[in-house]
């Protein structure tokens, strides 16, 4: 073969050597005999390696570009509509059937998850799809002179790439105009100031107090990632309008655990331009689940004859200048005599001031104490000092030791406030997985703390209303509104033994 195939050579040279050999192949192997087929296999084996050297020497010489197909640039497009029957926005509307048809075969997710039909029908459409088509049918009768929509969400699909058509709206009135009045707003949640998409908004046309509670609205419409809401296609009425997170799915405000909103007054769709504001809360907290076994399969319990005790004392890394210490007992005490907790320094001379406070459940007693930083405390609890309902008592009289921690193992903070109004209470919230960890009232527009714990914090203002330290829900049946929070947009980070400042603008 050829030693240069590539360069300056003309590929010609190359075409008839393997011109040539090819031909040699075949007549060798047909004038032979019994071993003809034999031959015939080898001499094509023979003419794939030639081949293959042919590829390889232009890849490595630079001939030539080889390469294999990539299958094409992805598809990113979500489908186009390319045909309604009838057109979108169709007047004068008198059927019931409605069909839909695509640029691409397309396939429908969760359609009555998705799909919002306002005004809300009583009876769910029948929605379907077949290859590039989508077909919709009322099962309700339709109301003249009305301005219907449907909304499809996240419905609509390609059944390749899975590309969603967004935003796909289609409108029609069974009168002579379409309805084109708006009403937006946002939802806020009242405790946390934060957005919830998953909550909806709810309008009762010329309704009462009591339709939430009882009766599907008129209209419904979603939240986006920022709690926004944009009703379209009204008729001119007087609307309330309230947000739900629905639990139960049945469209109608039925439990106190659910997170709810209403607004004080009706909306006139008309002449509203103003953008509505409601603030979400749940009147009561979900109680956890219980897990308890059945008495017959619950495990047997090992019967303690002594009284147990644990001491939260900072796990080794010193007791917390700013929390209590506590002493948790394995069962409730049925008699307790706080002077037999006796708290005093290494020379066991006793501090003043102490208050040693037992909890309503019984089991927590709590040492309320001013400490002072890296000093080492001793805690003597009397053997008679407790007892529970089984007259189970500490066997001898417990002696407990330990230090507190340093001041440098805490942070200092000042927030500078602006545009703050005093005259609603704020109080300020530091939480931490969404349990709010410490809170403390602010009366000026400075607001500092000498120690404070070492941490990632979100930051919240809350106008504490009532004045009592927490936030408050509100109250539908007795027209009371949530007390609100306002979440600010960057957490905070707290570093031991630094200065931390923040300017703050509400």
């Amino acid at each position: 073969m050829p030693s240069d195939l590539c360069g300056t050579q003309d590929h010609n040279t190359f075409k008839s050597y393997v011109k040539f050999t090819i031909s040699i192949c075949i007549y060798n192997n047909f004038t032979a005999n019994s071993a003809t087929v034999f031959m015939f296999k080898n001499s094509l084996s023979l003419l794939s390696v030639i081949v293959m050297v042919y590829l390889l020497s232009v890849v490595g010489g630079g001939c030539a570009q080889v390469g294999f197909p990539t299958g094409g640039v992805k598809d990113t497009l979500a489908p186009v509509l390319s045909k309604a029957t009838p057109e979108n926005n169709k007047l004068n509307f008198t059927g019931n059937k409605i069909t839909l048809t695509f640029d691409e075969y397309i396939e429908l997710k969760d359609p009555q998850t998705n799909m919002l039909v306002s005004p809300v029908q009583k009876k769910n459409v029948t929605i379907g799809s077949n290859l590039k088509t989508v077909s919709i049918k009322f099962k309700d009768t339709l109301q003249p002179n009305t301005t219907y929509s449907i909304d499809f969400g996240n419905a609509i699909v390609d059944i390749h790439e899975g590309n969603i058509l967004k935003n796909f709206t289609y409108t029609f009135s069974t009168g002579n105009y379409i309805d084109s009045f708006q009403l937006r707003g946002k939802v806020v949640v009242a405790e946390t100031g934060k957005t919830d998409s998953t909550i909806m908004v709810y309008l009762y046309k010329n309704a009462n107090d009591t339709d939430v509670l009882s009766k599907k609205p008129d209209y419904i419409e979603r939240l986006n990632g920022d709690g926004i809401f944009n009703f379209k296609h009204l008729p001119a009425a007087n609307f309330k309008i309230y947000a739900l997170k629905d639990g139960d799915g049945g469209k109608t405000y039925n439990s106190k655990t659910e997170i709810f909103a209403f607004n004080d007054t009706d909306i006139n769709s008309s002449n509203n331009s103003k953008p509505v504001i409601l603030y979400a809360f749940a009147e009561e907290k979900e109680k956890a689940g219980s897990n308890a076994q059945s008495s017959n399969n619950a495990p047997k319990k090992t019967v303690d004859k002594k009284l147990r005790y644990s001491v939260s004392s900072g796990s080794g890394k010193g007791q917390d200048l700013l929390s209590p210490l506590e002493i948790s007992f394995t069962s409730p005490l049925k008699n307790y005599d706080s002077t037999k907790f006796v708290l005093s320094d290494t020379n066991y001379k006793p501090i003043p001031g102490i208050r040693a406070v037992l909890d309503t459940s019984r089991t927590k007693v709590t040492l309320q104490q001013s400490w002072l930083p890296e000093m080492q405390y001793i805690l003597t609890i009397g053997k008679d000092a407790v007892s529970d309902s089984a007259d189970l008592a500490l066997e001898k009289s417990d002696t407990i030791r330990f230090i507190t921690k340093k001041e440098s193992a805490y942070g200092s903070i000042t927030f500078r406030f602006s545009n703050l109004d005093l005259s609603l209470h704020p109080v300020i919230q530091f939480v931490q997985s969404d349990v709010v960890k410490f809170s403390f009232p602010v009366t000026a527009s400075e607001w500092s703390r000498k120690l404070f714990e070492p941490g990632e914090y979100e930051v919240r203002i809350l106008y504490d209303s009532n004045q009592n330290g927490k936030w408050d829900p509100g109250n539908y049946k007795e027209r009371i509104q949530p007390e609100r929070a306002i979440g600010l947009p960057q957490k905070i980070v707290i570093k031991a033994d630094w200065e931390n400042e923040r300017e703050i603008s509400l």
